[in-house]
């Protein structure tokens, strides 16, 4: 693997970071630090993807047919990094970008991909996920949320159940669903449900993770029909594999970790309390990042070349879980003010991240049962 930037990129991280400087306004770290699903976040996210957009640096990675300009994967993950080092401005839509508009660009028919991949590159719509439920949270076999077929012939189901932790499911206009349509423990299928059909229902959960980021959602005999269903009926589990090993490195949480930890480095160093000790699990935790950065780098590099995953996606995914909570960990130890500081607000939206990185697309204990199956042959 090259470890340095080309000149272009180079150049693509300059301009993004000029974008930054101009179009995040004096109170943006106050206002990200609510979380990316509170309403605050969502209404200037509607504000900045647009301009992202108008920037050319949304979508850039998907295809100039869609709408990008066929840049690579690097391209992507250089403004990805940069975007969630800064808190993320894009909010909520980051799912769009990262992982859903490419699985319907992989796997959604004509009408699928006109309909919605222009409003995700425009920046102005809101997706939440229909994975989780009380029953069967990383383990997406055990779901039990399903869609009957309906007679008559109209290409009609009716969905019932019940999902969980389900971030932006308020504020979201459609939902990615995973749902039951056969008896086998993998007859599963995928639709692009409109939130506002009658039959759901959203009830937030309180958490430290932020307003408007955790819902249960309820299904009461939800119309579906099979123009909606992403791929073929009881096919979803090729879709879902698709998508998570995009979401599962899409996201680069070492960014925000990294600007964390210097933060309350150089906090310790003003104070003159950098002691060795500090010095010890400052560099630990540097490392833990920067071996997160390389996983996630190596899963980008065989993406880009077509090579197959062979488990990096989830060793990077359990590494970059292990770096936020080293950083977290370093700030309770020795800058545990800085949670509270009015001058360092990020450093409460990283802790508030950091708390759902375990969980989020597969808790962490799942991906070391799929390191352990894919990288080290052990039958799991």
């Amino acid at each position: 693997m090259e470890f340095g930037w080309t000149s272009d990129q180079e150049a693509l991280r300059g301009k993004l970071q000029a974008f930054l400087d101009a179009s995040l306004p004096a109170d943006w770290e106050t206002i990200a630090s609510l979380s990316p699903g509170s309403q605050a976040v969502t209404d200037f996210s509607r504000e900045f993807c647009p301009q992202l957009a108008e920037a050319g640096m949304l979508c850039s990675h998907w295809p100039e047919e869609h709408g990008g300009s066929d840049a690579s994967a690097w391209d992507h993950f250089i403004i990805g990094e940069l975007l969630w080092g800064a808190g993320e401005p894009r909010g909520p839509q980051y799912y769009n970008v990262n992982w859903i508009g490419p699985t319907i660009l992989a796997y959604g028919t004509e009408e699928q991909k006109a309909q919605h991949l222009a409003r995700m590159r425009e920046g102005n719509v809101v997706w939440c996920q229909g994975f989780s439920e009380p029953s069967g949270g990383s383990d997406l076999a055990a779901i039990r949320t399903r869609a009957v077929r309906q007679p008559g012939g109209d290409g009609r189901y009716l969905v019932n159940g019940q999902k969980i932790w389900t971030s932006y499911a308020r504020l979201a206009e459609f939902c990615f669903l995973v749902v039951k349509t056969g008896d086998a423990r993998r007859d599963v299928s995928v639709f692009l449900l409109p939130m506002d059909r009658p039959g759901i229902t959203v009830r937030p959960i309180d958490s430290v993770v932020g307003d408007g980021d955790l819902h249960e959602v309820f299904f009461d005999d939800v119309e579906v029909f099979e123009a909606e269903r992403l791929g073929p009926e009881g096919k979803g589990w090729e879709v879902i594999r698709y998508s998570l090993d995009f979401e599962r490195v899409g996201i680069p949480r070492y960014a925000l970790a990294l600007r964390t930890l210097h933060r309350a480095v150089a906090e310790l160093q003003r104070e003159g309390s950098f002691i060795a000790e500090a010095e010890q699990d400052a560099a630990l935790a540097l490392a833990r990042c920067e071996a997160a950065r390389m996983l996630v780098y190596e899963t980008v590099d065989k993406r880009m070349r077509e090579r197959p995953d062979t488990g990096s996606a989830s060793m990077a995914r359990y590494a970059v879980v292990c770096a936020e909570r080293q950083v977290a960990d370093f700030v309770l130890d020795w800058t545990p003010h800085l949670f509270t500081s009015d001058d360092a607000p990020m450093v409460a939206t990283h802790h508030k991240r950091a708390i759902a990185a375990g969980l989020a697309a597969g808790a962490a204990e799942i991906q070391l049962n799929l390191v352990a199956r894919d990288v080290l042959g052990l039958g799991v």
